[in-house]
């Protein structure tokens, strides 16, 4: 009886040491007798006691690595303080145990220098507009190191880009102007349109004064009445006002003048009317 215990607590001991429980999204490394047997997935796998070892186990899942400021110089030689953030996941285990010997460690030095060298390569201003392509070329850049790892860089998110107190100052000046130099422009082309549109209501009144003259000869009178009428109008609100200057202005003149204008106007409207029916 007691030699059956004995090898039923055997194969009990040998049971557990030969299991092993390999959590989801996590590989493991197994060598034997020093050198590389196979790779265990997650679940339950089975090992060979004291011959198997494993010597890793490490998540597949994607994982974060913090990029600490990094002191730049730019390609017009200002000192920037960059930020970022890498995202990155193993994809080959065995290489990335077996090719690196400190992954995480090789992998931020790799980052900070490949973002010092592309950030290099650009002006400031270069730096702060193009910054999605900048994290693209470092990305690419680094993949075609990191491959050789068995590990695959995600994306680089460039969080902050800091210039100095000097060169901020400068920038938001810079900014502040283009503003004001765009609502200058949006109020001059407001003035243009505007006084466009006067110009066409202007002829517009015109005309319709000419075509009513020509249909009606009676309609003279009236308008010589709303002449001499908005001359006294006129007359009066200056002598109200302490700094007007008068200049008296005879109305029969001034009727003669407003009837040349209208007699101006119905000529050019039946030139425009003669060139649309296609004579001259």
């Amino acid at each position: 009886m007691e030699p059956i215990i004995a090898i039923v607590l055997a194969l009990i001991g040998y049971a557990l040491g030969s299991a092993k429980l390999i959590n989801q999204g996590n590989e493991a490394l197994v060598e034997r007798l020093g050198r590389y047997h196979r790779k265990l997935k997650s679940g339950l796998n089975f090992i060979v006691p004291l011959i198997d070892q494993v010597v890793m186990e490490d998540t597949t899942r994607e994982q974060i690595l913090d990029i600490k400021p990094q002191n730049v110089i730019t390609r017009d030689n200002i000192y920037l303080e960059v930020d970022a953030v890498l995202f990155w996941r193993i994809r080959d285990i065995e290489k990335s145990f077996y090719a690196i010997d400190d992954l995480q460690g090789a992998l931020t030095q790799l980052a900070a220098t490949t973002l010092r060298e592309i950030i290099a390569q650009n002006t400031v201003e270069e730096t702060n507009i193009s910054r999605s392509e900048m994290d693209r070329a470092i990305l690419d850049q680094l993949n075609r190191i990191t491959a050789d790892w068995g590990v695959e860089i995600i994306r680089l998110d460039i969080q902050s880009i800091t210039p100095p107190e000097s060169v901020r100052k400068s920038m938001e000046e810079q900014r502040a102007a283009e503003i004001k130099s765009r609502a200058v422009i949006l109020e001059a082309e407001g003035e243009r349109q505007a006084a466009i549109k006067k110009a066409e209501g202007t002829m517009t009144s015109v005309q319709i004064i000419a075509q009513a003259l020509r249909s009606n000869p009676e309609s003279k009178d009236i308008l010589r009445y709303l002449v001499a009428q908005d001359y006294v109008d006129a007359s009066q609100k200056l002598g109200e006002s302490n700094n007007a200057k008068i200049v008296f202005v005879d109305p029969a003149n001034s009727t003669e003048m407003f009837q040349e204008l209208i007699a101006e106007s119905v000529t050019q409207e039946g030139h425009i009317k003669n060139s649309e029916n296609g004579t001259t």
